[in-house]
């Protein structure tokens, strides 16, 4: 669930409606399968994890959903974790005369080539979450709004400046960890009084977080505060285990959300913010696909930026039940996993989908494809090596703006 402030950003503000026409647009799709259906590829490289799951299940939903059950053809394709092997992927996808190919990147540039080779052809790329740097890709990402930054600064806050902390990252290589990590340390950079004492691999999954804390809390004890990518329900867990209760800052799942509004747990000293990667992307990009293959819209291959999900500790609102209404944002315990990651919701890009369509990929019955409201999502600015080559970086004090914290410690303290 993105915060109000963004969404009134996006879907008011200074943004880019498809009705902008941009030079050398794409044409629509011609390539179609022997029943006249899109052929649509859904290339994960880096899955069995709770977001990549409910990513996924979210573009298959949509696929099965009126009228796209009648006009789409889609195959999931998971490669793991070698970028070779997602390359072998796309160049079968492509001879297999793909109209477009919705992927999760396993990294910014080793795609490239393929990537190229297949807009060449006439294959539409749109990468959701994880970017690339070949400019005739689509990039739909909240990479850029900063939930690195802000949650380092919520921690800092919290701590008062000072502090030993630990930095549970993500996938190594993958654009996505490495902008969130690059948005942390230039916070953590400012304040000589946080002191990171472990930095590790949690994987955006929570049992392997689980682990890498736990280690990292049997040689550090005296930790102050734990700065999460997604997963941090893992890293949640380890600290109740060692009885080492500390704040914490991480995704959206919905255990996490719970223990933040848990009272006995609140006493022993959590504390927290919710942000990061929303699942949601990959509905958004899907939808934002089938209308430029349709020619419903518009739009230029590029970055563009999604919302930033945001609910720090004294934003959570429990719901009465089993979806999103009335401005709750935190679903009762027994109703989702804890691992189900609340940013999967989102009635205003995807009113087609609930809770059982992100946990099940089953169409939600009785609902029809709505049209993106508009204006669409703004141009993203550039990440050299993350999401363009050729192009010249914003400055920093730009690059890494809090825009969901202000900073109750002066820099330098």
């Amino acid at each position: 669930m993105m915060s109000r402030k963004l969404l009134k950003a996006v879907l008011g503000g200074a943004v880019l409606g498809s009705a902008a026409v941009i030079s050398a647009l794409p044409s629509t799709a011609t390539a179609k399968t022997a029943d006249g259906k899109y052929l649509i590829y859904l290339s994960l490289s880096y899955s069995g994890n709770n977001w990549q799951d409910e990513a996924a299940n979210i573009v298959k939903a949509l696929a099965a959903t009126p009228p796209y059950d009648k006009t789409v053809e889609l195959k999931e394709v998971i490669s793991g974790v070698d970028p070779q092997a997602q390359i072998s992927a796309y160049e079968s996808m492509i001879q297999a005369g793909a109209d477009a190919i919705i992927s999760w990147p396993i990294g910014p540039t080793a795609l490239n080539r393929v990537i190229r080779q297949g807009c060449k052809q006439g294959v539409k790329f749109f990468m959701y979450d994880g970017t690339v740097t070949e400019p005739c890709a689509y990039n739909i990402s909240y990479i850029t709004s900063g939930p690195g930054e802000n949650t380092a600064q919520y921690l800092v806050n919290v701590l008062d400046g000072k502090g030993k902390i630990f930095m549970a990252r993500g996938v190594p290589g993958n654009s996505v960890d490495e902008r969130h990590y690059r948005g942390a340390k230039y916070i953590f950079d400012q304040y000589p009084g946080i002191k990171v004492v472990d930095t590790y691999y949690g994987r955006w999954d929570n049992a392997v977080n689980q682990k890498e804390t736990a280690a990292a809390l049997a040689a550090h004890p005296d930790v102050d505060g734990i700065w999460s990518e997604d997963g941090e329900f893992g890293a949640l867990q380890a600290m109740i285990d060692a009885k080492r209760i500390v704040p914490l800052v991480g995704g959206t799942t919905n255990g996490f959300r719970l223990a933040l509004l848990n009272p006995d747990l609140v006493k022993k000293g959590l504390k927290g913010a919710t942000s990061y990667s929303a699942p949601a992307q990959s509905g958004y990009t899907f939808k934002l696909m089938m209308q430029i293959l349709t020619g419903k819209t518009k739009l230029a291959p590029g970055n563009y930026q999604y919302p930033l999900p945001w609910a720090n500790q004294d934003e959570l609102k429990m719901c009465k039940g089993g979806d999103f209404v009335d401005g709750c944002n935190t679903l009762p315990e027994g109703v989702v996993p804890n691992g189900f990651i609340d940013a999967s919701l989102d009635s205003t890009f995807l009113p087609e989908i609930n809770v059982q369509a992100v946990l099940t990929g089953k169409p939600v019955p009785g609902k029809t494809i709505q049209p993106l409201p508009e204006p669409l999502l703004g141009k993203a600015p550039n990440m050299p090596g993350l999401n363009c080559d050729k192009c010249k970086a914003e400055p920093a004090a730009d690059m890494y703006k809090l825009t969901e914290v202000k900073p109750t410690v002066a820099p330098g303290k």
